[in-house]
């Protein structure tokens, strides 16, 4: 089954269905109901399973669907993010740490804090 993301005036999602896969019943989905095909395996133009990849993100209620890039971007998590233009997800401006600890960011500091165990 196919997945279709309506968006309204302002190209930000207002809602995500299942549907019939494109042309499945001779009805074009995207045409005939105005909305947009996402694939729930898609993520950053990879589609997990080898398939196509849908406008490069799955859509959830509140992206913004971006016709120039033809992709679902989620919303700016912190002012210091910036788009990647290839996945069309945000990147902090410095990578997570790869050492196995779990991590916050920070806006404050544009820093990545380590989460501490809490003892209760």
């Amino acid at each position: 089954m196919a997945h279709y993301a309506y968006i309204n005036s302002e190209n930000v999602v207002t809602n995500v269905i299942v549907g019939k896969d494109e042309f499945s019943d001779g009805i074009d989905w995207e045409a005939y109901y105005g909305a947009k095909r996402t694939s729930y395996n898609t993520l950053g133009g990879v589609h997990s399973n080898s398939g196509i990849p849908f406008r490069k993100n799955y859509a959830g209620i509140g992206y913004v669907y971006d016709s120039t890039r033809d992709a679902f971007i989620p919303a700016r998590p912190y002012a210091s993010w910036t788009l990647n233009e290839e996945t069309c997800l945000w990147n902090p401006p410095i990578q997570y740490p790869n050492d196995g600890k779990l991590y916050t960011w920070d806006e404050e500091t544009i820093s990545w804090k380590e989460q501490l165990n809490d003892p209760n």
